[in-house]
Formats: structure tokens, C-alpha cells, sequence
């Protein structure tokens, strides 16, 4: 049996957004504060991130964001979309 390419983890556009924000640092409040949406609201979409993609931190998330091509430092892209 030989390497099989991992599937694809599906994110919502306004997963997609929120982790974009986490790339710059940002905290759930200033997140929220920019997209115009409650602190609970992000932290749920931060939740939903974590467990999607088995990341225990915000940082490995950031890392598993990198390494899957989810962001590639300069843009955004949710996989599976078109671009």
C-alpha cells in the first residue's frame, strides 16, 4: 500500500474568512469587530476549525492552514471552490 493523499477537509466561506483573520494575529474580539460579528460567533467558528482539522491550537491551525494550501501567505482560498 503506498502514501494516499489526504481528503480534502471541507471549510465554509465564513470559516475560510475567520482563519484568514487568524493569520494575522488577530484576537476573536478584533476578529468579530472586523467581520461585523459576535466574539461568540467567531470562537464558534474557531471550535469548528480545531475539531475539522484535529489542531489543538490556534498556531497548529495557522500550520495546518499552511501545509494544506488553505492559505498560502498572501491569499485565501477555500478548497474545494473554484478559484
Amino acid at each position: 500500500m503506498g502514501l494516499e493523499t489526504p481528503l480534502p477537509i471541507p471549510i465554509s466561506p465564513a470559516e475560510a474568512k475567520v482563519l484568514q483573520h487568524l493569520r494575522l494575529g488577530l484576537s476573536n474580539r478584533h476578529i468579530a469587530a472586523a467581520l461585523v460579528l459576535s466574539p461568540r460567533t467567531i470562537e464558534s467558528h474557531v471550535s469548528n476549525l480545531l475539531a475539522k482539522t484535529g489542531c489543538s491550537s490556534r498556531l497548529s491551525l495557522l500550520v495546518w492552514a499552511l501545509g494544506s494550501g488553505a492559505i498560502d501567505g498572501d491569499t485565501m482560498r477555500v478548497p474545494g471552490q473554484a478559484d
